[in-house]
């Protein structure tokens, strides 16, 4: 059996229910859910790939430990519809490349160890009951190949790592959606305040409902509508390296969580990544430069981020000076408090599904189905916790 392709074109329809401008997962998630809750949708893509710009940098990673209820809540919903999206989508036997390989957040000081118990019992009451907070015996017996100064952790077996092209091709092709690639959007068409349309590059379409789901550009294109949102673009790098034989084929994603470095095996290599202290926001990129300084921030020992100090491993690795390795760089649609932006905008007639943070391959799912939840007026705009509106939580330094 064939199976299934997303359907590229050229051809711009005159209308349509639900227009939405961005191909990474987020748009084509959302085009998913706009077919399944019967309405027709389009996506306007300006690259000649979707799911090319943000997504495709992405490492794929999906967790349930979150520091807040509501995302915790939103991710699960996604992880429960990507272990069935095959039943979900109708598409039989797409392979997500889902691997539960578990997250383990470590750390060293005893005061990083108490915020992690208070952390894991606010997950509790959340109803995230498989959290495990493991002590130095435990860690080392399950894990040898971790430094002897991890002092404690937690760990959830059922979050892992995914493929993040293949799911979002698959609501690509699942959503049956028209996507319009090599199409700009210049600008939102307008009945008085309400939009009704957008201006592209191939002309005009009409459309019941726009939802904005272009990422790190969503910021620059909302501006034009009268819109301003706190999206802040911010450079994220993933180091790859296609052979590491000393990194454990059955790792976890295993996180330093007092630096933030991190590392996870990949087809008998290993990715890594650390969020840098000194990055600051940037305008949005098609292109996104990378930097071997992101790379010896991981892999030189000397350094205060180094993945040795996680996995003493790594410095075998580091000495022996014979890897190759590739850092791929892509940008973050940073918000204040790192929580998506979702549904009804100040602009009547526009959507939002932006804002995702670094999480919107794994909440994709759940996102996409609470705007369109939105757009149909199933909720209320007071009862969305994500509305773009809300009051931002200051962001807890320590989160990742």
């Amino acid at each position: 059996m064939i199976a299934p392709a997303p359907r590229l074109t050229h051809e711009l329809p005159d209308t349509t229910d639900v227009a939405i401008v961005g191909g990474g997962i987020a748009g084509l998630a959302t085009a998913y859910f706009a077919r399944r809750a019967g309405l027709s949708a389009v996506v306007i893509e300006r690259r000649p790939a979707i799911a090319s710009l943000s997504t495709a940098a992405a490492t794929g990673g999906f967790r349930a430990q979150f520091d807040n209820e509501p995302e915790s809540r939103l991710v699960r919903e996604s992880l429960r519809f990507h272990a069935a999206f095959a039943d979900e989508t109708g598409l039989a036997d797409w392979d997500l490349g889902i691997m539960p390989q578990g997250y383990l957040f470590c750390v060293f000081e005893e005061s990083s160890a108490a915020r992690q118990r208070a952390l894991v019992e606010r997950q509790r009451q959340w109803g995230l009951s498989d959290v495990e907070i493991l002590d130095p015996r435990t860690i080392r017996a399950r894990w040898p190949w971790l430094s002897e100064r991890v002092t404690q952790a937690r760990f959830r077996a059922a979050d892992g790592w995914l493929d993040p092209k293949r799911l979002a091709t698959g609501f690509a092709a699942a959503s049956e959606a028209p996507c319009v690639v090599d199409t700009d959007v210049r600008a939102f068409a307008r009945s008085g305040e309400r939009v009704t349309g957008l201006v592209t590059s191939r002309g005009p379409i009409a459309a019941g409902a726009v939802v904005l789901a272009a990422g790190p550009f969503s910021g620059v294109l909302a501006a034009t509508a009268g819109l301003a949102l706190p999206i802040a673009p911010t450079r994220r790098c993933r180091l790859v390296m296609p052979h590491v034989p000393e990194a454990p084929a059955d790792a976890p994603m295993t996180i330093d969580e007092e630096s933030g470095a991190h590392w996870r095996p990949w087809r008998g290599g290993a990715h890594g990544m650390l969020t840098l202290p000194d990055v600051a926001a940037e305008d949005p990129l098609d292109v996104v430069p990378a930097s071997d300084r992101f790379a010896f921030a991981l892999l030189d020992p000397a350094r205060p981020t180094a993945l040795a100090r996680l996995s003493p491993f790594w410095e075998r690795v580091w000495r022996r000076q014979d890897q190759h390795w590739v850092v791929r760089a892509g940008q973050y649609d940073d918000t204040p408090d790192r929580r998506p932006l979702l549904g009804a905008s100040a602009v009547p007639g526009l959507f939002l599904d932006t804002g995702h943070s670094g999480h919107g391959v794994m909440s994709a799912a759940a996102c996409a189905r609470l705007t369109m939840d939105c757009v149909l007026g199933t909720v209320a705009h007071a009862d969305n916790p994500f509305r773009a509106d809300r009051a931002f939580a200051p962001l807890d330094p320590a989160a990742l």
